[in-house]
């Protein structure tokens, strides 16, 4: 029996008497790509940053690797191998795509600018930042400030940032949010790439994308996983149809 890499029993997280989180249960295998959907409300995005550690839970506890990790920080967590990305970018936008990655890279290894150095002066910190920007397509873009990019370029360079960090399990919050049809379908192609090397959390609204990257799909309604399965069973769950898909499960 396959262990899984990333567990949640019993997640809570309330604001007043809004449960957000209602005792979510929810585990991700190693190289798989577990996709949680639902509507707006639905508590998805507070889930991801309980499981990055941007969040603290109120009750219920989260496995990595085994261990208990509910109680560390968003930092420390991400060193022990969780990355994400956000559902509104969160870049430098002054700073270049190379020196946006190159940061990501020096927070992993604790390694220092200096007072007299730059992220561009340091090798190795560029020579990590490359590879991640040539990952996700971004390597003759590496100058350029992230401010300049497109909105499907700063979702790439995102991505590039987190893999940066060299993580096993990614966490993506609404990756193809706000993106063109090339932009998303660039964006899902780099996404099925990633699923070969890593374990991936997908919250995502694409349903076309979510079916066709997804290995699980589970359901959030009101802050519960109402179901969980193959993209095929999700598609044919009654419940689901009538609480969430609608005509996109058509």
């Amino acid at each position: 029996m396959t262990v899984p890499i990333l567990q949640t029993l019993a997640l809570r997280k309330a604001y007043g008497a809004l449960q957000v989180t209602d005792n979510v249960d929810l585990d991700l295998l190693p190289g798989e790509l577990h996709a949680v959907i639902g509507p707006n409300g639905a508590g998805k995005t507070t889930l991801i940053h309980q499981l990055s550690g941007c969040l603290a839970a109120d009750a219920g506890c989260i496995l990595y690797e085994g261990d208990d990790i509910t109680s560390l920080s968003m930092a420390r967590r991400a060193r022990r191998g969780i990355a994400r990305t956000f559902q509104i970018t969160s870049l430098l936008p002054g700073f270049s795509a190379l020196e946006n990655a190159a940061l990501a890279v020096q927070a992993r290894s604790g390694s220092s600018f200096g007072f007299s150095r730059t992220a561009a002066r340091e090798t190795a910190l560029n020579h990590e930042a490359m590879a991640a920007l040539e990952t996700v397509g971004l390597a003759e873009r590496a100058d350029q400030p992230a401010g300049a990019l497109s909105h499907g370029e700063q979702r790439q360079l995102e991505l590039a940032v987190a893999l940066a960090t060299k993580p096993r399990v990614l966490l993506l919050d609404e990756p193809l949010a706000g993106t063109g049809h090339d932009e998303s379908a660039r964006l899902t192609e780099l996404i099925q790439g990633l699923k070969q090397k890593l374990a991936i959390v997908l919250i995502e609204h694409d349903m076309e994308a979510v079916f066709t990257l997804a290995d699980r799909v589970s359901v959030m309604v009101y802050g519960r996983v109402i179901a969980s399965g193959s993209p095929a069973e999700i598609r044919a769950d009654a419940e689901v149809r009538r609480a969430y898909l609608g005509e996109e499960a058509g």
